[in-house]
């Protein structure tokens, strides 16, 4: 066809090499100053990555939102702890001392980031659901892992006040795990409250006759 480029394979003829000259003669180069440089990607902030995993937990219909892209990580020797207003400071101090009962255990030794989450949200919610109140989850301290940090408990340190039945927690005592398991108190349930003011001879917050 007149006026396109000659067909590959083929050897241009002088018509041919004078048509393409004639189709390029208006074509102008582009100066050099007049390239658009290349924008440099810089790598996403913390909260970029915290809103993004959130929202791709949204859509997939995840109800775990506890975050798996960032965390201030803690010293593998740090004491955990952490209390709601409204704990009294003698029950607080109790759970310090290690002096509850353990009503249940969970060990998230040798366990992923991504793991750990999904095991930490079940056993909350069965705890909430067979109405323990005093539990205990063993984390470690990192010792296992290549840069030394104790990534299990630095989330464990995030993610615990995020779940609002959580009213208290503080790092074990030697005996159970020291600073590599902490001490997990879960807020009553509408039958342990209950169960307790039948105990106290309570109704409604008040004396019975």
């Amino acid at each position: 066809m007149a006026g396109s480029a000659p067909t590959r394979g083929k050897p241009m003829t002088e018509e041919d090499s004078e048509l393409f000259r004639k189709e390029l003669a208006d074509v102008q180069p582009l100066a050099p100053g007049g390239r658009i440089p290349a924008t440099e990607r810089r790598p996403p902030t913390p909260g970029q990555l915290y809103r993004r995993e959130a929202a791709q937990r949204g859509q997939a219909g995840d109800e775990n939102r506890l975050p798996t892209v960032f965390v201030q990580p803690v010293h593998p020797e740090a004491i955990l702890s952490f209390k709601r207003a409204g704990i009294q400071n003698g029950v607080f101090r109790r759970l310090q001392r290690g002096e509850y009962a353990i009503e249940a255990m969970l060990d998230l030794h040798g366990l992923t980031v991504e793991q750990a989450r999904h095991e930490v949200y079940r056993f909350i919610g069965d705890c909430l659901r067979y109405d323990v109140r005093l539990a205990l989850i063993s984390h470690g301290k990192g010792r296992g892992n290549k840069d030394g940090r104790p990534l299990l408990k630095s989330f464990l340190a995030r993610w615990l006040p995020m779940f609002p039945e959580v009213m208290a927690f503080h790092s074990a005592q030697r005996w159970h795990g020291g600073t590599g398991a902490v001490y997990l108190m879960l807020r009553k349930s509408a039958a342990q409250k209950e169960q307790t003011r039948r105990r106290l001879g309570l109704s409604s917050g008040k004396p019975e006759p």
